[in-house]
């Protein structure tokens, strides 16, 4: 191969410490969040309407915040997971600064962790990514745990190093928008009178919707992040993996359980940090994903009155109706339909 080009990182290439600086920077534009509702038909109030998002102290609506999420998360593949076997979980997620048309988005990442699976064919790596704007301020930052195939199973790695991560984001730690005021929060256009006052933890929400996705939907989803990851793309080299076909981008997924979220928490409006997460199964074209979701805990915020935290876990299964709460069974093992299992804050207004 030229060494003008390059087929990305293997497992036995990264080393604890070693620091990426990701290339491309990327402006958001109004054309990122129209193809994004257009992908995910996500309905959430203030990524909608410029008008109410002026109502509440705002400039303008916010870029939604996984959008921020899959911009950031396809800086870092060309170095971190070009060969990928499957993207394994998450933590230590906070959004920080609102992200707005116009914003220029770059990214950063550092490796926390190594370790060799068993089969000496790929390992997990442990990285620390975090995404600032053209100010340098943080709009995301966290831990994300990557399977990497290996380039050649017998050369030799790193010693074992698994990093031990929080267990949750303090609600005390969750990020406001500058100048975000509820007080006047417009609940009929929002679309829900439920408000953070109106949940209580143990209460579980069926989304009843579904979403089947299209092989063209999760590949346009995933290049329009510039996410490179070949498992989603080729269809040539992917029928010799375990799968035997794409694999659909988790973050994919993780969109269209959050859009069909809405139906039981539209006043949900932003998703303020990400405790934990694990994509439990791989999905694929044709696949159609369900959710529901567990009120986990409410958190008051330190000198607010407007707004509360709300921690939430979503599950979304494939080919599933989710009436029938798919999640671990008493063995302790996922119903093999489960495909994510979310547990994150969200922020919503208090009456």
């Amino acid at each position: 191969m030229s060494p003008k080009t390059s087929a990305g990182n293997f497992f036995e290439d990264f080393r604890v410490g070693q620091e990426f600086r990701h290339a491309t920077p990327r402006t958001m534009t109004e054309a990122d969040a129209a193809l994004n509702t257009g992908l995910f038909g996500s309905r959430f109030a203030i990524n909608s309407s410029d008008v109410l998002a002026q109502s509440l102290g705002l400039p303008r609506a916010p870029i939604d915040d996984l959008m921020v999420f899959h911009v950031v998360i396809g800086k870092t593949v060309a170095d971190i997971s070009a060969n990928a076997v499957a993207n394994l979980g998450y933590a230590e997620f906070r959004w920080g600064e609102a992200v707005y048309p116009g914003d220029t988005l770059s990214v950063r990442s550092t490796v926390l962790g190594l370790r060799e699976n068993s089969n000496r064919e790929s390992g997990v790596v442990w990285v620390r990514s975090t995404g600032t704007n053209q100010r340098g301020g943080m709009v995301l930052d966290y831990v994300r745990w990557v399977m990497v195939r290996k380039r050649d199973a017998g050369a030799a790695v790193q010693p074992t190093i698994v990093p031990k991560t929080a267990p949750s984001v303090a609600p005390t730690d969750l990020i406001v928008p500058a100048g975000l005021d509820l007080a006047r929060y417009d609940y009929e256009a929002a679309g829900s009178p439920h408000a953070w006052d109106d949940y209580e933890p143990g209460e579980r929400l069926d989304h009843v919707s579904g979403y089947t996705v299209e092989d063209s939907d999760h590949m346009f989803s995933t290049r329009l992040s510039q996410n490179t990851a070949r498992i989603h793309f080729e269809a040539y080299t992917a029928k010799d993996t375990r799968f035997g076909r794409r694999l659909a981008y988790g973050g994919h997924v993780i969109s269209l359980a959050r859009s069909l979220s809405f139906n039981g928490l539209a006043n949900g409006f932003r998703v303020a940090a990400v405790n934990a997460g694990s994509h439990v199964g791989p999905t694929f074209g044709g696949d159609t994903i369900y959710a529901w979701s567990e009120v986990l805990e409410k958190a008051a915020l330190p000198g607010r009155t407007d707004v509360g935290g709300l921690r939430v876990r979503t599950v979304a299964a494939k080919d599933c109706l989710c009436s029938a709460w798919p999640g671990k069974q008493a063995d302790g093992k996922y119903h093999p339909a489960v495909v994510l299992d979310l547990d994150y804050w969200l922020l919503m207004p208090r009456h």
